[in-house]
């Protein structure tokens, strides 16, 4: 198990916006869903993308590289490559399907704690 780290306080991240903070050297995407904070690591399964520089949908974050999506609660990749071409199909092959890695968070007071 990691260390939980003070990423802030609850405040700095506003409902349905997410943001990208380095935690002792690792990228970090924490997110304001309904309230609740949620962290994954800022880069995609799939080729590295930053996923803050995506689009967030609800819960869900949409790679800009190639279109992948993963739910930011859970981390679960619910799409993996957009579209159905032959190019879409190469990459699902060459790469198979991964989840984003998920980081525990805790809010103590005000103050957000993510594990890395």
């Amino acid at each position: 198990m990691g260390t939980f780290i003070v990423a802030g306080k609850q405040s700095d991240y506003p409902v349905g916006a997410m943001h990208a903070i380095n935690l002792e050297g690792t990228e970090v995407l924490v997110a304001n869903i309904g309230g609740n904070i949620y962290a994954l690591n800022n880069r995609c399964p799939h080729m590295g993308g930053k996923l803050s520089k995506g689009l967030l949908s609800g819960q869900i974050v949409t790679c800009p590289l190639h279109g992948s999506q993963f739910d930011i609660t859970t981390g679960e990749n619910v799409r993996w490559l957009k579209g159905t071409g032959i190019l879409s199909s190469l990459g699902k092959a060459v790469k198979h399907p991964a989840n984003a890695t998920k980081y525990n968070v805790k809010v103590d007071g005000q103050q957000v704690l993510i594990e890395v």
